[in-house]
C-alpha cells in the first residue's frame, strides 16, 4: 500500500527548495566503498542481506552484483562488480528531486533519502549515472541505499559488508581507501586500485565514492 502523503509539508519543502541556491556538501570526512573485482565469486549474499536490512520487495535492489563476460575461446574473462548508491561527492539525484528529500549528511558524506518528502516523480532516478535511486511501485516512493546508516551510528559496518563471505566489499574514508593508507581485507599488500571499470559510468560526473580491485580486463584505459 502506498504511503499516505503529507501535502502541506512536502508543499513548503518545495517552496524552501525552490529558494534555495544548491551548493555540494563537503563533509567532515567521506565514506565510500572498496570492491575487489578479482576476489568476488557473485555470490549475492550482499544483495539479500541489503533487501533482508530494508525489507525491499522482489523489484528494487539497492545493490547489485553484475557479471562481466567477454573474449573468445581460448581467451575468455568473467567478473564481478558490485555496486550500490556511491554516495558522489557530486550526486546528481540530490539536485534533481523537487522537494529536497534527497540529502548528504555533513558527517559522513552519506546521501540519504526522507520518504516522507518523496512525490514519487523519479527524476532522481532519471539523474543518476549509476541506477542507485530505486522506485519502489507498492509504496510510490523512490528508495535508496544510505549505507545502512542506523548500522554505522551504532558502530556497526552496513549489512552488505558484514554478509560478504569472501571479505571482498568493504567501507571506509575514501581519501583513504584510494591511497592504501586503510585497513580492510579487500585489498591486499600489491593490489592497486582505480575509480572506474568497464560498464560504469564515467565517474567524472559526480565523484563517485567508490574504488576497485580491477580484473585485468576491466581496466579502463585513460
Amino acid at each position: 500500500m502506498a504511503q499516505q502523503l503529507d501535502k502541506t509539508k512536502i508543499k513548503a519543502a518545495v517552496k524552501k527548495r525552490k529558494r534555495e541556491i544548491y551548493e555540494p556538501v563537503v563533509p567532515d570526512m567521506q565514506l565510500g566503498f572498496i570492491h575487489n573485482n578479482v576476489d568476488c565469486i557473485g555470490c549475492r549474499a550482499c544483495e539479500i542481506a541489503c533487501k533482508d536490512k530494508n525489507g525491499l520487495a522482489p523489484g528494487p535492489r539497492f545493490r547489485r552484483v553484475q557479471y562481466i563476460e567477454g573474449g573468445t575461446y581460448p581467451e575468455v574473462f568473467a567478473f564481478k562488480i558490485n555496486m550500490s548508491c556511491n554516495h558522489c561527492a557530486e550526486p546528481a539525484c540530490l539536485p534533481a528531486c523537487p522537494p529536497g528529500a534527497i540529502f548528504k549528511r555533513a558527517d559522513n558524506g552519506v546521501v540519504d533519502i526522507d520518504s516522507t518528502l518523496c512525490i514519487g516523480c523519479r527524476k532522481c532516478e532519471a539523474a543518476c549515472p549509476f541506477g542507485a535511486p530505486q522506485f519502489d511501485p507498492e509504496d510510490n516512493v523512490v528508495k535508496k541505499c544510505n549505507m545502512c546508516i542506523d548500522e554505522l551510528e551504532a558502530g556497526r559496518k552496513p549489512y552488505c559488508v558484514s554478509a560478504c563471505m569472501m571479505r571482498v566489499l568493504d567501507i571506509g574514508p575514501i581519501d583513504q581507501l584510494r591511497d592504501g593508507s586503510y585497513e580492510t581485507k579487500a585489498r591486499g599488500p600489491l593490489d592497486q586500485v582505480v575509480d572506474q571499470v568497464h560498464s560504469m559510468a564515467d565517474p567524472e560526473l559526480t565523484n563517485p565514492s567508490i574504488v576497485f580491485v580491477p580484473h585485468s580486463k576491466g581496466i579502463v584505459s585513460k
